[in-house]
């Protein structure tokens, strides 16, 4: 039987090479069995069902959110089925484990006027300036997440056609359409200030850091905070707020839900459906405080 570092080793690569999970599930899960683990005494003879209802029973008890303990149900369902193929375990315990359900709270959202005011603050002529103005553009022009928008390389964005190739997950590609503000803003980086920025080993980046290095998901979020800030009665939000406003916009707009899925790159309509949910809400909300008869 492995020890625990073996099969925190193992498990790592088969989320990394078999799964292709991205690199923060990776880091999740293997903070969760690693948790499971400690619980074992490090020892995987001793796991069946009673032990993992028990311990999920636990964590309930300590308090954890719904949506953690919906992640750490799909780790063990994960772990038990590869622990069960290399022969770890005689049985798959996760078969017999209920799916847990995360709460979806309906995520917050801009007004159109208020990403209107946000997108048309007057900014400056530097390099940064140019980038985070291309940066938020782009956000909520295509909907990306922002681990798919630091991977942009420059021949990713088709200026000729107005669409960007994006690598969602599980490394599936898709073409996302945006319209002329960002396509300026990109051309005005691009030619005015990323090429003040490059340097030896910038390689193909679309985005870089003041040091020109492809820019990181942290950079993004600060930028979008404080773009966010710069405007009264704006929601604090980051990223994927702007990816919620792009996709609740374009259904209020009267776009398809599935034309919406294709380009948030969701692999079931139930994700894109929440949207619908929102725009319900927003017009419940308006109608509540407009009729006088509400």
């Amino acid at each position: 039987m492995p020890d625990v570092d073996e099969v925190l080793a193992e498990f790592e690569k088969h989320l990394r090479f078999e799964r292709d999970l991205s690199p923060h599930t990776v880091r999740a899960y293997l903070s969760d069995l690693a948790a499971l683990m400690a619980h074992l005494g490090g020892e995987l003879g001793g796991l069946d069902i009673a032990v993992l209802r028990g311990w999920l029973a636990e964590q309930h008890a300590a308090g954890l959110s719904r949506a953690t303990l919906a992640r750490r149900t799909a780790c063990v369902r994960t772990f038990t089925a590869f622990a069960h193929r290399r022969s770890w375990l005689a049985d798959d315990p996760g078969l017999l484990l209920g799916s847990a359900k995360a709460a979806r709270a309906l995520p917050a959202v801009l007004g159109q006027e208020q990403a209107q005011a946000v997108l048309d603050a007057p900014q400056g002529s530097e390099p940064k300036e140019l980038r985070d103005q291309a940066i938020m553009e782009l956000l909520y022009a295509t909907g990306v997440r922002v681990g798919e928008l630091c991977a942009l390389d420059v021949d990713d964005v088709d200026r000729d056609r107005h669409v960007v190739r994006v690598l969602g997950k599980g490394r599936k590609e898709r073409s996302v359409p945006f319209g002329l503000p960002a396509l300026r803003a990109v051309d005005r980086w691009c030619v005015h200030g990323r090429p003040r920025w490059i340097r030896e080993g910038s390689g193909p980046a679309l985005f870089l850091g003041v040091r020109g290095g492809r820019i990181d998901a942290g950079t993004v979020r600060r930028i979008v905070h404080a773009r966010l800030g710069q405007v009264d009665g704006a929601p604090d939000m980051g990223p994927h707020g702007l990816r919620h406003s792009a996709a609740t916009h374009l259904l209020e707009g009267g776009a398809d839900l599935r034309s919406v899925q294709e380009m948030l790159g969701h692999a079931s309509l139930n994700t894109t459906q929440i949207y619908t949910h929102v725009s319900i809400e927003r017009l419940r909300a308006a109608y509540r405080q407009a009729h006088p008869r509400a």
